[in-house]
């Protein structure tokens, strides 16, 4: 039995070079900046997550901060 080496499935060395920058360059145009208004509407959001995490973390340090001085003194 013979095996043969040649296949159908061009390696990378033998691919065209060019490609990545011409395919990045073609991924690029479709990029879409936000609205001013879609950004806006984003940093509101951002901010009350921020502002109710940072108040489930409170609540939660004073819960351990009170169970502490009940166990140690």
């Amino acid at each position: 039995m013979s095996s043969s080496t040649s296949s159908s499935i061009p390696s990378a060395s033998s691919a065209p070079q060019g490609n990545f920058l011409r395919d990045s360059i073609d991924e690029l145009k479709k990029v879409s900046t936000p609205t001013r208004a879609e950004t806006m509407q984003a940093t509101v959001v951002t901010m009350i997550i921020i502002v109710f995490l940072s108040i489930c973390l409170a609540l939660i340090d004073a819960v351990f901060n009170w169970l502490m001085g009940r166990v140690i003194g």
